[in-house]
């Protein structure tokens, strides 16, 4: 068996995962070096294997950054629905909370870009007022308007060393296999995310009967 994502220390499971210690760095030091101290996160499903790896390597570079993390900024994305909503939602909560911020780590593309939406609701500009970056670089991250600046998940070579992985395991299952084999992603800058400004972003609370307007 080979599994794709996630974290399975079993016999006869071979693992192909992205290097999230190496996500987290070129994200956090790419925000560092724009002048974002004040961060946000969106953390995964509860259910997604990716959720504590992804969320672990953040705690640690963040720390080896000198980057705090502060539970008042970070919130977990809800539900099994694979639409930006959850984003928008996510987002909403960290508005609500009134903590400032200049900048949003998302657990993926399709969570920042939900949350783009919420902050647009609240006459904020991306990235202007809030820098966002993403996590996959889905087919459409590069089109949508601003441009997502975001992590690449390399899914094409990864599905790829699963296959010839599963095919070298059935034709000699006596062989050595190895038990993970990990891919570097890369980061994709595009438009949404810029130097933070002077001024920190002023997160608006308006009544809800306004917002859904």
């Amino acid at each position: 068996m080979v599994a794709v994502s996630g974290e399975h220390d079993r016999d006869g499971v071979s693992t192909v995962k992205v290097d999230h210690d190496r996500a987290a760095v070129l994200a956090l030091q790419y925000l560092k070096g724009l002048g974002h101290r004040s961060i946000a996160f969106f953390k995964g499903q509860i259910f997604s294997s990716d959720t504590d790896l992804r969320w672990q390597a953040i705690e640690k570079q963040a720390r080896v950054l000198g980057i705090e993390v502060r539970p008042e900024l970070v919130a977990q994305l809800e539900g099994d629905s694979p639409s930006p909503e959850l984003g928008y939602v996510a987002a909403r909560k960290l508005l609500d909370n009134g903590a400032e911020f200049t900048a949003l780590f998302a657990f993926n593309d399709v969570s920042a870009i939900g949350a783009i939406r919420a902050f647009r609701e609240a006459s904020l500009r991306v990235p202007e007022d809030i820098s966002v970056i993403g996590f996959d670089d889905i087919y459409n991250a590069a089109f949508f308007s601003p441009a997502l600046t975001t992590i690449r998940q390399p899914l094409k070579e990864m599905g790829r060393l699963a296959a010839e992985l599963v095919v070298r395991r059935i034709s000699n299952s006596r062989a050595e296999y190895p038990r993970e084999l990990v891919v570097k992603p890369d980061l994709i800058v595009r438009q949404s995310a810029c130097a933070a400004s002077s001024l920190k972003a002023k997160l608006r609370r308006e009544p809800r009967r306004q917002r859904q307007a």
